[in-house]
């Protein structure tokens, strides 16, 4: 039998070690220092929980980056439990080669099981001695048989099992279902059919976990001790607080190369743990007139890249519809465009264009291109492969989209095959949504981002696709503490800068963990361990944390303005909301005071809270196909009833929320915190414009009826408008300011 590298990697452990070891388990490496906090953070609180209330289910979510070692830091935390029986669940199947190597490769889980849908084997099967894990999809958990409409018979023992951790991975909370449609729709048709066919159970899921305080169980019959939430971008529930601060464990890109600048500094000489882990660049670049003519629109009245390259036809046949302004842009990014030239002799400096600089150049020997469509895909390497486009053909573009390059986890291996070691290959990846999460390619240095991306958790996962680490250990054999660091270094490229910089702004302010830090300071710490340079046509400078949220705003008219006030994320009316707000007496008051409000007649919070339990309770009957005619009909009556009553409410908070920015335009003071302002310069003003006093405001605020994390947003947006169009005219608001404030944050100014 021919032995494969982690058989000799094992025969040398075992070696090394003295002990025996199954399968292949041949690393020991032990947890970094975040990795070891999570672990003991986590189990602190279970335990806390358990020691209240012995039947208690408790939830951790985990703020934890890509690169942070997720999977090995979960079974670390189930072996510290003392966990028999993992079940990991994602939406996202193609993260399960992480989870599977981790397993059989490190020798902490030796004799450990692992099983899968992919991987075969029954839990039932396993001794309850024996540690498992199953790794799961939520469509192939949540799916039922068509036929009898029962759980999948394969799925069943899953279903009895006492879990003692279940895990949800790349799970994002209500922004989940929207990601994965972005990530999904440039896919091949047979993959869009077959999520498709889950609809009605997405959506269904969707509905329950607006918020995450409806029971898990709700959507997928399981039964556990505990629940570990996992995600780099878990933006709704940070800014919703559905996870209290002891719930949390956050390890952001900013923690990361922190760790990794103060290790250098204090242990000189010694292995940086966090070394081989590159620093990412993000360089945005505005495109010449001529091309942002042929495909610029949308809400910004920016530069629609998935018009630009919008492509028909399949195979060698595809074919982009701006065929000749898509060769210009191949032309430009390597710096040979007649107006690139022009401009280089006017300015005597050349542009860092992605495929002409000399220091970038060599980030760009194995890069990601991010394009709209599989048409698009295909297109491009049509295009590449021309007989005009020589430069290019150095590189080998491999289309890592459509049915051609397999379902989920089968496109990565031509692309390992392409790039082989990556010395002395160049080669191009282009996809519209494969290969973007779960997926190490060490190779990969650069991603250009070709394709619109509205949601910073699409935008992020795929940008950080690049920041895997590529390194050699001991490179001469004689030292084990010697890392060679091959991609120091990381880099993002943009052509659309208003919607990459709005991405960092959101990616910065969302992922704090600091709620005294202002969203200024909150960008300043991404940026500082995030550079940030834009091309404006003539001149590559870098920007500050205040230049960024300028450009964040870029292009925001008095409508758009208007539009954040009337958002829907502005409050908050789910049923955990409505119930703290029933049982205060204050706040009940307080809601009637609300113009509009006596209009939805008596009781309305208890209404929808208790009609959404009934339809709750109906749906699940519905799965086990128990409804009677009757009561489908009083399902379809009452489900009708209770979101349009809760919409209602909604519309009424939001009314009352768009008094606010009436509020600011009568007050004069400006350098104040607008809570400041409310609370405690003019309350009765306040009272005059909205109807309810400064108390009751406050009160509801505690309760998170109100998000005063989209309130800054919006406050600050107001201001920094107002500011601009006066000065516009000529006109200082307010002579001397030196501060901005937010809702209940302030921000210094230049």
């Amino acid at each position: 039998m021919r032995c494969t590298p982690a058989d000799v990697l094992t025969a040398i452990a075992e070696l090394q070690s003295g002990v025996e070891l199954s399968g292949t388990h041949h690393e020991n490496f032990p947890m970094r220092a975040e990795q070891a906090a999570a672990v003991e953070q986590t189990q602190t609180y279970y335990q806390s929980r358990w020691a209240e209330d012995p039947k208690a289910t408790p939830r951790f979510l985990w703020n934890a980056k890509m690169r942070f070692g997720k999977t090995f830091t979960s079974y670390q935390l189930a072996k510290r439990l003392g966990a028999k029986r993992v079940l990991v669940v994602t939406f996202k199947p193609a993260v399960e080669d992480a989870w599977e190597a981790d397993l059989k490769s490190h020798q902490d889980f030796d004799g450990w099981r692992y099983i899968s849908a992919q991987a075969g084997g029954d839990p039932a099967e396993v001794p309850d001695d024996v540690p498992l894990v199953y790794f799961g999809s939520f469509q192939d958990l949540l799916g039922r048989d068509r036929a009898t409409g029962n759980i999948k018979a394969k799925n069943e023992s899953i279903h009895l099992t006492d879990w003692d951790l279940v895990i949800f991975d790349e799970y994002h909370f209500g922004a989940w279902r929207d990601t994965a449609k972005e990530l999904f729709e440039g896919e091949e048709a047979a993959v869009v059919k077959e999520q498709a066919k889950l609809e009605a159970d997405l959506d269904a899921v969707n509905e329950e976990l607006e918020v995450l305080s409806q029971s898990e169980t709700a959507f997928l019959p399981i039964r556990t001790r505990a629940y570990l939430y996992l995600s780099g971008t878990p933006f709704k529930a940070l800014a919703t607080g559905e996870f209290i601060e002891e719930q949390i464990f956050n390890w952001t890109y900013t923690d990361e190369q922190r760790a990794k600048a103060e290790w250098a500094t204090a242990r000189p000489g010694e292995r940086n743990p966090y070394g081989a882990l590159p620093q990412m660049r993000l360089l945005t670049y505005q495109m010449p007139e001529e091309l942002l003519a042929i495909a610029s629109g949308g809400e910004f009245d920016e530069f629609d890249l998935n018009e630009f390259f919008k492509a028909n036809g399949a195979g060698p046949l595809a074919q982009f519809v701006h065929k000749d302004e898509v060769q210009k842009w191949l032309n430009i990014i390597r710096g040979s465009g007649p107006a690139q030239t022009i401009e280089s002799l006017k300015t005597g400096t050349r542009p860092p264009w992605p495929y002409s600089d000399v220091r970038l150049l060599p980030y760009l020997n194995h890069s990601f291109w991010f394009l709209p469509t599989v048409a698009a895909c295909e297109a491009m390497k049509n295009l590449l492969e021309e007989d005009q486009n020589v430069f290019w053909k150095d590189y080998k573009a491999i289309v890592a989209a459509g049915t051609a390059a397999g379902i989920g986890l089968n496109a990565l291996p031509p692309v390992r095959n392409a790039i082989g070691n990556g010395h002395d290959t160049k080669t191009i990846t282009l996809s519209c949504g494969k290969l973007t999460t779960g997926v190490t390619v060490p190779q990969w240095s650069s991603i250009l981002m070709l394709r619109n991306l509205k949601s910073p958790e699409s935008y992020f996962q795929a940008a950080f696709r690049v920041q895997s680490p590529w390194s050699i250990k001991n490179p001469e054999g004689d030292d084990p503490n010697r890392e060679e660091v091959l991609k120091p270094v990381c880099f993002v490229f943009d052509f659309a800068p208003t919607r990459a910089l709005r991405q960092i702004s959101e990616y910065g302010i969302g992922l704090s963990n600091d709620p005294k830090k202002t969203p200024e300071q909150q960008v300043a710490d991404l940026v500082s361990f995030l550079p940030v340079l834009a091309y404006d046509g003539a001149n590559m400078m870098q920007i500050d944390a205040g230049s960024i949220l300028d450009y964040a705003m870029a292009g925001t008219s008095a409508t758009l303005l208007a539009r954040k006030w009337e958002s829907a994320m502005l409050v908050n009316v789910d049923n955990d909301t409505l119930a703290r707000v029933l049982s205060n007496e204050e706040a009940m008051a307080a809601v009637e005071r609300i113009e509009g409000w006596r209009a939805l007649g008596d009781n309305v919070i208890e209404t929808i809270i208790n009609k959404s339990e009934k339809v709750k309770d109906l749906k699940k009957k519905a799965k086990e196909g128990d409804l009677s005619e009757k009561e489908k009909r009083e399902l379809t009556d009452e489900e009708k009833e209770y979101k349009s009553l809760r919409k209602k409410v909604q519309e009424k908070l939001i009314k009352f929320a768009t008094r606010i920015p009436a509020f600011m335009y009568l007050t004069d003071y400006r350098e104040n915190t607008l809570q400041d302002v409310i609370t405690k310069i003019e309350p009765v003003l306040f009272r005059t414009v909205t109807g309810l006093t400064v108390a009751d405001f406050d009160l509801l605020v505690r309760l998170k009826v109100f998000n005063t994390e989209r309130m800054n947003a919006a406050v600050f947006a107001f201001k920094r408008y107002e500011d601009a169009s006066l000065r516009y005219t000529g006109i200082d608001s307010h002579e001397g300011l030196t501060h901005i404030g937010g809702y209940d944050t302030v921000i210094a100014k230049d």
